[in-house]
């Protein structure tokens, strides 16, 4: 018996995709200035970012927080511990838990990048009328909610696949 075919799929009309490579162009344009000027990965710059705006996260909060693989977050936390950037306190509610704060230096080089970040989010936005940015907006917020439905729905089709074997 022949295998059948898999069904093409037109990478240019495929939204994963094709979000996957608009992350990648914004990432990167944004990312040279922070490499450039600080050394700075895009995980590491992440984790700041979230770190200034939620301090006191765990790295496994982060992770959740980015979305990001907990591997990528934990070397990324490594690195700017020891670059002094960020810091690791033990939390003052759970003696168990460690948890992440942006250090002096962090906090004078997210200063830096947070207005370039944004000024590259006005510029690429101004391409769009104010009802545009309204509607994507509210587009993504759907998309990013039926995304996480459906993953969690995923996930518990695999445990339960994993239970019946």
């Amino acid at each position: 018996m022949k295998a059948a075919r898999p069904v093409p799929i037109d990478l240019d009309r495929f939204l994963p995709y094709r979000l996957s490579v608009l992350t990648n162009v914004v990432s990167g344009a944004i990312a040279t200035v922070y490499q450039q000027r600080f050394g700075l990965t895009i995980p590491e710059w992440r984790v700041i970012a979230v770190l200034s705006r939620h301090p006191g996260l765990s790295a496994a909060e982060v992770a959740a927080q980015t979305r990001m693989d907990a591997v990528a977050v934990s070397r990324a936390v490594t690195r700017l511990l020891r670059a002094g950037r960020i810091r690791r306190a033990i939390s003052p509610t759970d003696r168990r838990r460690s948890v992440l704060h942006v250090s002096a230096e962090g906090e004078a080089m997210y200063r830096e990048i947070a207005p370039l970040a944004l000024r590259y989010e006005r510029e690429l936005l101004e391409g769009l009328r104010p009802r545009e940015r309204a509607l994507l907006d509210a587009t993504l917020d759907k998309l990013t909610a039926r995304a996480q439905a459906l993953a969690s729905t995923t996930r518990m089709a695999a445990r339960s696949q994993g239970s019946r074997s």
